[in-house]
This record gives C-alpha cells, structure tokens and sequence, in this order.
C-alpha cells in the first residue's frame, strides 16, 4: 500500500466518518432541546424558567 493510498483512506476515515459523527451528535442534541422547547411552550402552565426567559428577552429590547 503506498503512502497516498493510506493518506486517502486516513482522511476519508478520519475527516468523512469523524466530521460525520460530530454533526449528527450536535444535531441531535440540538432537536431533542427543540421538541422539549416546543413542549414546554404548548403547557398549560408554562415552567418558571420560560417565563423568566421570555420576560428577559421582552425588556432588552430590539438590540439582540
């Protein structure tokens, strides 16, 4: 096996299943905060949490 055989199969292992890995990792955990985020907002009773939050963000104003 030549050098430039091992270097692609190196980066292809490295960079496509790595790279890979990583964005379906981030991915999920960015949908699973999104449903619960979505469930929160639905409740009848919204958490504490939310409320500060959306409290926060109305009396900060249009700068963010």
């Amino acid at each position: 096996m030549s050098f430039s055989s091992a270097a692609l199969i190196g980066f292809f292992l490295g960079f496509v299943f790595g790279v890979g890995c990583a964005l379906a990792v981030m991915y999920s955990i960015y949908a699973g905060g999104y449903r619960a985020a979505v469930k929160d907002s639905t409740l009848p009773i919204p958490p504490e949490r939310l409320t500060k939050t959306l409290e926060r963000l109305r009396t900060s104003g249009p700068g963010l």
